[in-house]
């Protein structure tokens, strides 16, 4: 991989998401080598890929080189390329590029999309959880409504313009909402001559509610304002096949679409190698003490939403969101350079900052520990806090740029079809 030897302890840190990034920039001009390892070479703001799919923004402006980040920073390195397996006894990881030996390890891979074993729905369904899948999402919808231009079979162009989203977590309802905004003002404009008013967009939850990990007082208006825009609201229905056709319910509501997006869970995104005792399967993530430390191994760190810390108050872990992965990485930079020079370490406590969701123009829903609020001032909360938590100014300024046009114009400039997306065809 050729990173020089030297006589600073190795930290490698698998995976340059929420978690990895925060755990490189604390251990950043420390005596140490610092061994960066992505398959991508950039960071990317997860929370507003949907923008991305529904052509509000551009995958430059919510992604940032990791290189630059970091250019500046003496014994730091970043290699790009995907790992393989960790040898533990061996304290050496094997990567598609070589092997590299460590001191301590941070694996901070993140998570990826949850089928539940369910191979039709993974063949058949759209992910949103990176800028290529999102690219193909933005793709597949502006060329389905281009189809949709040429059929006279009503049945087909009717499941053109038909769109189901599975999962009423944030994902899910941001992206409904999305959608609804360009049913609204966007799609009429560019296609007058398709009958918009047929587009339908399906929100699948298999609970009860929405936005299950947010009050119910969120939960509530997010789905007034969803139903409000248009959004066919699904409670209680599971969705239990998808052969690319027709999506197969387990009530007596069927959908026939040719787009379905995915939103319904995630796991962890594993690294073999490890004892299977340090795994916890429902999840696929790795147990860890209260310094994100692998059960079972003291020099490497799981953190963020590739860990599971359980406790009497968090029995299935803390939430995969940003920032449990954030504060994870801070801490655990902080607990190795503690380590490192025989310094004591700090038990990690989770400071729960609150969760929040937009769903469209002037709406969203905000739960802070002494404060629930909605609507449009929940909304200006949520583009502050988002526009803030992106890297780097110029990034900052492209989003803020972006919104302010798009709020005054009622547009979304960036619906192209950079990439053709093909449906993998089924084999008879």
């Amino acid at each position: 991989m050729n990173i020089p030897q030297s006589s600073f302890p190795r930290v490698v840190i698998i995976g340059g998401g929420f978690a990895g990034l925060a755990a490189a920039k604390g251990l950043e001009k420390q005596e140490l080598q610092v061994v960066l390892v992505d398959k991508h070479n950039y960071h990317t703001f997860q929370p507003l890929l949907y923008q991305v799919a529904t052509g509000g923004l551009e995958p430059d402006s919510i992604a940032f080189p990791l290189r630059k980040r970091f250019n500046d920073v003496d014994n730091f390195y970043f290699r790009l390329a995907e790992v393989v397996q960790i040898h533990p006894h061996k304290n050496l990881i094997e990567t598609s590029i070589g092997n590299l030996d460590y001191d301590e390890l941070i694996i901070a891979t993140g998570s990826t999309t949850n089928f539940f074993g369910n191979e039709n729905i993974q063949k058949n369904t759209m992910e949103m959880k990176s800028v290529p899948q999102s690219l193909n999402i933005r793709s597949l919808i502006l060329e389905n409504f281009e189809e949709a231009l040429l059929t006279d079979n009503i049945e087909q162009r009717n499941a053109l313009m038909n769109f189901v989203i599975v999962g009423g977590g944030p994902t899910g309802v941001e992206l409904a909402g999305a959608l609804a905004e360009m049913k609204k003002g966007i799609l009429p404009k560019d296609y007058p001559d398709l009958d918009i008013r047929q587009m339908q967009i399906n929100l699948i939850q298999s609970s009860g509610e929405i936005l299950k990990g947010m009050s119910a007082q969120a939960s509530e208006k997010a789905e007034d304002f969803l139903i409000s825009l248009g959004v066919n609201v699904w409670k209680n229905l599971r969705v239990l096949d998808y052969d690319g056709k027709i999506v197969t319910t387990n009530g007596i509501d069927h959908f026939r679409a040719e787009t379905v997006i995915w939103a319904a869970g995630v796991k962890g995104e594993m690294v073999h190698g490890l004892d299977a005792s340090c795994i916890i399967n429902r999840a696929e993530r790795y147990k860890v003490n209260e310094f994100n430390q692998i059960e079972g191994y003291s020099n490497i760190y799981a953190i963020g939403d590739i860990a599971c810390m359980t406790s009497e108050k968090n029995p299935f872990g803390h939430p995969m969101m940003a920032q449990p992965a954030i504060q994870q990485g801070r801490l655990v930079a902080k607990n190795i350079l503690a380590k490192l020079f025989n310094k004591k370490t700090t038990a990690f406590v989770y400071n729960d900052k609150g969760s929040m969701a937009t769903i469209g123009r002037n709406k969203a829903v905000v739960d802070l520990e002494n404060w629930k609020f909605q609507g449009v001032f929940a909304w200006f909360v949520w583009m502050f806090v988002h526009l803030f938590s992106l890297i780097g100014f110029r990034n900052r300024a492209i989003v803020f740029l972006n919104w302010v046009y798009n709020y005054i114009r009622f547009d979304r400039e960036t619906r192209l079809i950079i990439r053709p997306y093909k449906k993998k065809k089924k084999l008879i």
